[in-house]
């Protein structure tokens, strides 16, 4: 345990140090977002444009997560434990690219669809039946949806496949 908090403590000192526009807290064991993470990186959150959270075993993220990195461009939650995201990921203006593979995700999160930056969402690996199709449709900046390995029921599977304005992986 103390070995994993050393790792997270030296990867957020390099971000603030080096006022990198990234922090990558991949394999990092976390359950959670670090609330002292929060305090740390209250300087340099601005300028902060990508965060990789990958294979954790993260049940949820907060909605602070969000307002405090309002400049994220991409993030990257795969191999998590996630079923859901709060309503503020909605609230994402720069957001371009969300990797959520292999969570534990049973319905779509629908707030991705008020992102209008949002260009690529991979939701590979998770337990969606259904996507909100027409909903996708009219999202202005995606080209590609990756959801491949997800048990979709057979009418969102010939409704994906009328779409043609974004790349669909199924």
């Amino acid at each position: 345990m103390a070995e994993a908090v050393a790792n997270v403590a030296r990867r957020i000192n390099v971000t603030v140090e080096d006022g990198k526009d990234s922090l990558d807290l991949s394999n990092c064991k976390l359950i959670s977002f670090p609330d002292g993470v929060f305090k740390v990186l209250r300087s340099v959150s601005e300028n902060i444009r990508i965060i990789t959270l990958a294979d954790n075993e993260m049940k949820a993220i907060s909605s602070k997560f969000f307002s405090t990195f309002t400049q994220l461009r991409e993030l990257d939650l795969q191999g998590n434990v996630l079923t859901k995201l709060p309503d503020a990921v909605g609230e994402m203006e720069h957001l371009t690219s969300i990797n959520l593979a292999n969570n534990g995700f049973s319905i779509f999160p629908d707030k991705l669809i008020e992102i209008a930056t949002l260009e690529r969402i991979n939701l590979e690996g998770n337990r969606i039946t259904e996507i909100p199709v027409e909903k996708l449709s009219h999202m202005p900046a995606l080209k590609w949806l990756n959801l491949k390995s997800n048990p979709l029921d057979s009418n969102t599977q010939s409704a994906l496949q009328s779409l043609h304005s974004f790349d669909i992986l199924s």
